[in-house]
């Protein structure tokens, strides 16, 4: 519940966040609205850290091209934190493990608070000194070719949060490849839909040959020919075969076999057209991150009991966004995929952090049942197409899901971890 506009309730935010260090229940601290002078600068994240055996504030202030991090004593950071709070920033978001305050300024200066009850928040590893575990080495050549690392491998500061995208992408297709029909397989086929410079194109290659051992031939599409031109000139001078890129889109590139098909901010219905080639090659993993939903949202039916809430345009986006991907989720169930839809990254890294990931599971138990909720979906929200939907059927691919889960009766699978 909000309150308003009195000092005390300042001061009880400052007590909350001085007991939360004291306690090492701390979980970040985050100054939001700034309204100073300094240019590009967008928000500072604070938290706890251990430095040589001493208590620290860690200061990350979030620039729009860097980040720049400074370190206090605790003392001295909580100090900042008051002179800041209020001033410069006008809104401080304090996360802990048992709940989260939220302090906003007016232009006034009064201040509003909320509280509520946190959810799985974890506290951070506080030590500083740790040597990160890392799924790919900063030495790889291909990295500072493609401005990640500078001559020294160190990340570039305007580089940091891809090096955290790729690194997490890279933690994720490791699980899944574990627990994938191509957990012993010597050879794996990849393909990167809409690729880019290849950030983590390379980086699959890089870590299925030097990681795993594995024979990996990965092919990157992309439509831009500078980018496809570009990559191919690092493959060639690095000598990382078999490694490609090819000039082409989702509809253009039919490769003659995918074992892993990524796509990642496929915008639209490209989302769609990349799980059906992967569906259709019989993909053993699927990896997308969609962005950019509008097939639905002209097609939604408000039923009566939603209309207060969806006549707001921004929840009517996020309805069609949350729909679309679970028709994804479904078909991909009832082709025969385990299937998780999950936010990949923190939103402090990228806004466009949602991924739908499929491992193919033969004679998964779910096909029947996805079919049943796809048409409850359909027959709710009044949809009368979704592009995977008739792609699959094109191909008749949906009917004959839909009688093999007539006749299957299959044990049920653990779920994907």
């Amino acid at each position: 519940m909000a309150t308003v506009g009195q000092p005390t309730e300042l001061a009880a935010f400052f007590v909350c966040l001085q007991r939360s260090v004291a306690e090492h229940s701390l979980v970040k601290l985050v100054l939001g609205k700034y309204r100073g002078d300094e240019p590009g600068l967008r928000n500072i994240v604070i938290r706890a850290l251990s430095i040589k055996g001493q208590e620290c504030l860690s200061f990350v202030y979030r620039h729009r091209t860097k980040d720049i991090t400074k370190n206090f004593p605790v003392a001295a950071g909580l100090d900042t934190v008051r002179a800041l709070l209020g001033g410069d920033f006008k809104s401080g978001h304090l996360f802990t493990t048992t709940e989260n305050i939220q302090i906003e300024f007016s232009k006034k200066g009064k201040c509003m608070v909320r509280r509520n009850t946190a959810t799985a928040a974890v506290v951070p590893d506080a030590e500083h000194d740790r040597e990160k575990q890392r799924l790919l080495d900063p030495r790889r050549p291909f990295l500072q070719a493609l401005g990640v690392t500078n001559a020294q491998y160190q990340v570039l500061p305007s580089m940091s949060r891809k090096w955290k995208q790729i690194n997490v992408f890279l933690d994720i297709l490791r699980h899944a490849l574990l627990a994938s029909p191509l957990a012993a397989a010597p050879r794996v086929e990849v393909v990167d839909f809409g690729s880019g410079k290849g950030y983590l194109t390379f980086a699959t290659h890089d870590f299925l040959r030097n990681n795993l051992g594995r024979e990996a031939v990965v092919t990157g599409v992309e439509v831009r020919a500078d980018l496809v031109r570009f990559c191919n000139d690092v493959v060639g001078k690095l000598g990382m075969v078999p490694l490609s890129f090819r000039e082409g889109s989702v509809e253009s590139y039919a490769p003659a076999a995918i074992q892993i098909m990524i796509a990642l901010h496929a915008c639209d219905v490209a989302t769609d057209l990349a799980i059906h080639q992967g569906i259709r090659a019989g993909a053993a993993i699927i990896m997308c991150a969609p962005c950019c939903h509008k097939e639905l949202r002209p097609q939604l039916q408000m039923p009566p009991v939603l209309q207060p809430l969806l006549r707001f345009g921004v929840h009517l986006g996020q309805e069609a966004e949350m729909l679309t991907d679970t028709l994804r989720a479904l078909w991909l169930e009832a082709a025969g995929y385990e299937t998780q839809v999950f936010e990949f990254i923190a939103l402090e890294h990228t806004s466009k952090n949602k991924m739908i990931l499929a491992v193919k599971r033969p004679g998964a138990p779910r096909r029947e049942q996805a079919l049943a909720q796809i048409k409850a979906l359909k027959d709710f929200y009044g949809i009368r197409e979704h592009r995977l939907e008739t792609l699959l059927a094109a191909d008749g691919l949906a009917a004959r899901h839909r009688t093999a889960a007539r006749s299957e009766n299959a044990p049920h699978l653990a779920d994907f971890r």
